[in-house]
């Protein structure tokens, strides 16, 4: 699913289910001690969600996920959709009803929300550094294990764009791939055949290590050449030798730029010729969105 939206089917409404599960789990086990000791049972509460940072928001179906699974009674409503600009002080989710439930399932529902909308608002930084040059961010498979597609959906959220969610739905030829094929000529060849007999037929991706490897990558009729830790002078050369790969009228892969980037040197590498820009950082380095809970009691 190279380069498309993840849908909100069964599967991915699976994945919340079973993510919310393990993290209550992990958090409250056989039950929260503190609250349970000095909160009369039968105590009401409102809680409110608020950033206390600008961003990007994104993770409010796990969150109330997270409300709705540790107490079915519990009234829980986003009043921001995922994608929205936060200021300071917005209010973000709502949650009602037993405050004992409420204070269970705070910080869960906060580590979603907080992790989440830091990857968003991540990605909204990099998209914003290469406006304007036609240029579209990329994430990667550095994801944190268990929160693939949540955390996918918060780059959508923040502007960007999904690579393959995983092994299965996109070909990407690496180093040692080639390595283990035999050379890289042979494992394109065994990739464009694997691609053209899969239903649907997948998406080729080659990562090029080299000015050589893009000459000899031009004319393959692959989908995306991958320029891996090229300089962008280096890039140029490559844009170039690909729009003069294969002679006339073939057909150009798409370029994909990666390695090394970050928000202080995206822009330099948005060259003319250059389609995508996969940052891993969008998800493995993000930091946490400042946001917190504020609990009313009502009776």
């Amino acid at each position: 699913m190279a380069d498309a939206d993840l849908p909100r089917d069964a599967a991915f409404d699976a994945a919340v289910e079973a993510i919310v599960r393990l993290a209550l789990a992990e958090d409250v086990g056989a039950g929260d001690v503190t609250t349970a000791a000095t909160v009369p049972a039968g105590t009401t509460a409102r809680g409110t969600v608020r950033a206390k940072q600008a961003g990007v928001l994104s993770g409010t179906v796990a969150a109330l996920a997270t409300f709705r699974r540790i107490d079915a009674q519990l009234e829980a409503v986003a009043l921001l959709e995922d994608g929205a600009a936060l200021a300071p002080g917005a209010d973000i989710l709502r949650v009602r009803g037993s405050a004992r439930a409420i204070l269970s399932g705070e910080r869960v529902a906060l580590n979603f929300l907080q992790r989440l909308s830091g990857v968003a608002t991540q990605t909204a930084g990099f998209v914003a550094a290469v406006s304007g040059t036609g240029v579209r961010i990329l994430d990667t498979r550095k994801t944190t294990p268990g929160l693939r597609l949540l955390e996918k959906a918060a780059v959508l959220h923040g502007g960007g764009v999904n690579h393959r969610v995983g092994l299965y739905d996109a070909i990407l030829v690496k180093e040692n791939h080639a390595a283990a094929a035999g050379g890289l000529g042979v494992a394109i060849g065994r990739a464009l055949g694997a691609a053209q007999r899969a239903q649907p037929p997948l998406e080729v991706v080659v990562e090029a290590h080299s000015l050589a490897d893009v000459r000899a990558i031009a004319a393959t009729g692959i989908d995306r050449v991958l320029l891996d830790n090229f300089t962008p002078e280096e890039i140029a050369q490559a844009v170039a030798s690909l729009r003069l790969g294969g002679g006339a009228g073939a057909r150009r892969p798409a370029i994909e730029v990666s390695g090394g980037i970050n928000l202080g040197n995206v822009r330099a590498y948005a060259i003319p010729g250059v389609d995508f820009i996969s940052v891993g950082a969008l998800t493995h380095s993000a930091p946490a969105l400042d946001l917190s809970l504020d609990l009313e009691i009502e009776g």
